[in-house]
């Protein structure tokens, strides 16, 4: 049976308010929710009348549509499914429907060849192959790419409907980066697929750029009050004919890229070129050179990352130098996994040596952020870089990169209950050069002075109030040196004696040991730690070669002072 599309509307209007079990429908509510939904895709009041949605209710029961709807009354007034999973939505199609469909499924295919309907080609594939399957009840003969987890789809009607009609809507979104959803007024023009997933593009406002809005982020969309803005410039047919993806910058020129391909690799990229401008420019018995007329943008990126150590980027250099970043990035991410050995290992050392070095803790580019952060901070604030006291109060920002999973992972195989009580920075230079000489770090800091037993050594120096504590909580305290440059010998790298962490030690013991044992020269990579218990001696040279040394030290303890002593850099973790 042929149904016109107001039917239809009013149908699929039924349906979406019988599955609303939230609320109780009559006859009248169903005729108001059926009179707005035509009104929003006809722009016009359509008289329905109450018989028309009597025998719309009974059509939709009946099976001369397929659908068989389990429609009930209860309470003599209100309509519902009987089945809360029920939607006409489900339905098969009837075989009245199937014959039809096969006709024009026939049709479409005497077209085919035909330049006009090449865009049909894969439409005409896909209803093929759904009218076989429901007509023999056979498996499908096609498999299409699909994503059913694919957030934002039912958004995809509207907002066509909303561009068809030249209707400016108020959109709820939030981005990935947003800490929060926003609401405003945005203009769409184009509907763009890529990858399986779909971008609404448009203007926020008559004066700003276009912008593309991924649909899986929008969170609610209806229609503004607001006129519509037209923007008579943009073509959606050349609008992307210089980019790969969605990304695209309109005062961007496109620029010469240049890709080698493996032998392996170049079959797939010559018989499924990345962009329309892709030429071959030479090969070899190694492979072959290709030309891409492209801006430069991230799905440019992940393409070329896609085919990992097949692919190398000749020209532009920028492009060249964003590719090998992102790779190291990407081995670093592999190489920075602690497992539960290495955990182990570290946290034996720490109790019986007094210290353990753990490298690839943190990753290249956390320590690229950090180096940056930190720079900035000290040129900014005229600090003292050779030794900046109070770091996390000073720089609150870091506790994002410092505090990382791997991070939290080893300090919790040492003690789980563990707080920050100190953070300082150490930048040793040619211009900034010392020495330490062989001691154990024994003062906390403190908020201020109250004598209490076994607290020894006062000193205030700069406002900075310190004390000898007892042993006990020397004991339970432990340093994470985070090394933010390769560390070596050269440029004045930790020297310390395992095992003589176990007691305070006067001036006379530090020499007899000291001078009785072998040092072991704590060489780190940049971006690995060393852990060492505050009793285990240690000293560093001078730098002896034009190379820094940047360290942040961070102390930890579990054990909360007496006598309302507080910690002068408590953070909790």
């Amino acid at each position: 049976m042929a149904v016109n599309k107001n039917a239809l509307i009013r149908y699929k209007t039924i349906d979406k308010c019988l599955q609303n079990n939230f609320r109780q429908w009559t006859l009248n509510d169903l005729i108001e929710a059926v009179s707005d939904a035509l009104y929003e895709y006809e722009g016009k009041d359509i008289d329905v009348s109450k018989r028309t949605v009597q025998l719309d209710l009974q059509m939709m029961r009946s099976d001369k549509l397929g659908y068989n709807a389990p429609i009930v009354v209860y309470d003599r007034k209100y309509y519902k499914y009987e089945d809360d999973n029920y939607s006409i939505t489900n339905s098969p199609i009837s075989n009245q429907d199937l014959t039809k469909l096969s006709e024009a499924v026939s049709f479409l295919k005497q077209f085919q060849g035909f330049s006009h309907f090449d865009e049909l080609g894969s439409m005409v594939q896909k209803l093929e192959d759904h009218v076989y399957t429901q007509k023999t009840h056979e498996k499908s003969l096609i498999d299409f790419e699909k994503n059913d987890n694919l957030k934002g789809l039912q958004f995809l009607d509207k907002l066509y409907q909303f561009i068809l009609k030249k209707e400016a809507i108020d959109i709820t979104y939030q981005s990935f980066k947003a800490r929060q959803e926003s609401t405003f007024t945005f203009h769409p023009y184009l509907l763009k697929e890529f990858r399986n997933r779909w971008f609404v593009i448009g203007k926020r406002k008559t004066n700003e750029g276009l912008m593309n809005l991924a649909l899986d982020r929008i969170i609610t969309i209806k229609k503004s009050t607001k006129n519509f803005v037209s923007d008579l410039t943009f073509n959606s047919d050349t609008f992307y004919k210089d980019a790969i993806g969605v990304s695209v910058s309109p005062n961007m020129a496109p620029e010469k890229v240049l890709l080698y391909i493996n032998h392996k690799h170049a079959p797939y990229v010559l018989t499924k070129p990345f962009h329309h401008s892709q030429k071959e420019v030479s090969r070899d018995n190694y492979g072959v050179t290709i030309s891409l007329d492209v801006q430069l943008n991230f799905e440019l990126e992940k393409e070329i990352l896609g085919l990992g150590e097949g692919i190398k980027v000749i020209a532009p250099e920028r492009l060249k130098r964003n590719i090998k970043e992102r790779l190291y990035d990407a081995v670093d991410a592999y190489e920075t996994e602690i497992n539960d050995k290495n955990l182990r290992t570290i946290a034996k050392r720490l109790e019986y040596k007094g210290f353990g070095i753990l490298n690839h803790v943190y990753t290249k580019r956390d320590i690229r952020k950090l180096k940056a952060k930190l720079d900035y901070y000290l040129k900014e604030n005229d600090e003292q870089a050779f030794g900046m006291r109070k770091v996390i109060q000073k720089m609150p920002e870091l506790k994002d990169i410092l505090f990382n999973k791997n991070f939290r992972k080893l300090i919790r195989s040492i003690d789980k209950d563990v707080f920050l009580t100190k953070a300082i920075y150490f930048d040793k230079s040619p211009k900034d050069n010392w020495y330490v000489t062989w001691h154990q770090d024994v003062p906390i800091n403190v908020l201020e002075k109250k004598e209490t037993e076994g607290f020894k050594s006062w000193t205030n120096k700069k406002g900075v109030i310190s004390v000898c504590p007892t042993e006990d909580i020397s004991k339970n305290t432990f340093a994470m040196r985070i090394h933010l440059d390769d560390t070596t010998i050269k440029n004045g790298a930790l020297k310390v004696i395992p095992g003589s962490h176990h007691k305070r030690l006067n001036d006379d013991e530090i020499k007899l040991i000291t001078s009785n044992s072998i040092p072991f020269v704590s060489e780190v990579g940049s971006g690995g730690v060393q852990l060492i218990k505050p009793f285990l001696l240690h000293a560093s040279s001078e730098t002896t070669v034009q190379r820094r040394r940047r360290v942040l030290h961070l102390e930890f303890s579990s054990l909360v002072l007496p006598n309302g002593l507080e910690y002068a850099e408590k953070e909790l973790l």
